[in-house]
């Protein structure tokens, strides 16, 4: 039985599908679906096949939607996707987690949302709007967004996400009670003597490294880091890299030392590729050292940037790699980093990338 390789992308105009084999040398590309709507993250639950995408905006409302067919057909809902009256309104859904059975959805503003018939009903998970701190809580450049969403695949009581600009924060129970995992991650926004506080810190990204155990990484704003204890502790990580800033990064499927990142130039400079020369950074040692990948990049005029949930591998043997441009374009490597070619080019701002490898 031979494989179906699937990039998905979340664009500001609707989602997209790159279709490969295993080889991943040829590739297709399809869409735009989900009628054009913004959709800031498509995910493929690898159970079952189903494709999620979640998104909207404050003209459309939020929504997800979902495909059973790889693609071919969706529909969409967004019953229950509110919070009670009163609050402010539900702008967009910005991220997804798929997890043995029910789906996730963290929303703008920041608040999370559980499925358990497939996307069609929505229940809010009211614990984390509770948090003492939430009404601290400051928004980012894209607004109050919950843009990282880690579900345990284990224990789906654990549960990690990310709020620009509040930081991590991490329930055992469910979500019933939240607590802040910042310990170690600088807010150098802040005052000198407020540069690590207990919640506030601007996080980009956070994933979870493979292997059973609870390593984490962290994009933040002002650094790049690592816990190997779910948040409780992050350690800096960004020396030998060329910049303290950045947004995606994505875990290697079964190396829990294997990273990849993107990083850009700086938060006042840009925001661009350092020098406009396109590379991604690989570390095969949790962060101890680092490796620019470039063969295939652009290495002159490359003044694009790569959004935090842009950034994505997939689980063949050699792992893919795969990046999404703010020029509209997406790269592809067959062989973890080590080369690169473009598989789309000419699309909408890349607002996300996931992979899907599915039995044909």
């Amino acid at each position: 039985m031979t494989q179906k390789t699937l990039v998905l992308l979340g664009t500001k105009k609707g989602a997209f599908i790159a279709e490969s084999d295993e080889e991943r040398k040829d590739w297709t590309l399809s869409g735009p679906f989900c009628e054009t709507w913004p959709m800031n993250h498509v995910v493929g639950d690898p159970r079952t096949g189903t494709i999620y995408a979640g998104g909207g905006n404050e003209w459309f409302g939020p929504a997800v939607w979902k495909s059973t067919d790889l693609g071919k057909t969706w529909t969409h809902s967004s019953e229950g996707l509110a919070y009670e009256e009163g609050k402010e309104p539900v702008k967009a859904v910005w991220s997804l987690a798929a997890n043995n059975g029910s789906l996730y959805a963290g929303v703008q503003p920041a608040g999370l949302f559980r499925s358990d018939d497939g996307g069609q009903n929505w229940s809010h998970i009211e614990g984390l709007q509770k948090h003492p701190s939430r009404e601290h809580w400051q928004p980012g450049g894209a607004g109050l967004i919950l843009h990282s969403l880690v579900v345990h695949p284990e224990d789906e009581d654990k549960i990690w996400i990310g709020v620009s600009a509040a930081g991590v924060f991490h329930t055992a129970d469910g979500g019933k009670t939240w607590e802040p995992r910042n310990r170690g991650t600088r807010a150098d926004f802040n005052p000198d003597d407020q540069r690590y506080p207990e919640f506030g810190q601007c996080v980009h990204c956070v994933v979870m490294a493979p292997g059973g155990g609870e390593r984490f990484y962290q994009q933040n704003h002002c650094g790049m880091y690592v816990s190997e204890n779910g948040g409780k502790e992050w350690r800096s990580i960004e020396a030998g890299l060329p910049s303290t800033f950045g947004f995606p990064a994505a875990a290697h499927p079964r190396d829990p030392d294997m990273l990849f990142l993107l990083p850009l130039n700086g938060d006042s400079a840009g925001r661009y590729v350092p020098d406009a020369k396109a590379a991604v950074w690989r570390t095969r040692d949790a962060g101890k050292s680092w490796q620019d990948m470039r063969e295939g990049l652009p290495q002159k005029n490359a003044y694009f940037g790569v959004l935090r949930q842009a950034m994505a591998t997939d689980r063949h043997e050699r792992a893919g790699v795969y990046f999404g441009t703010s020029s509209g374009s997406v790269y592809a490597s067959a062989d973890e980093g080590e080369s690169w070619t473009a598989i789309a080019e000419h699309l909408p701002t890349v607002l996300s990338v996931e992979t899907l490898v599915v039995e044909r």
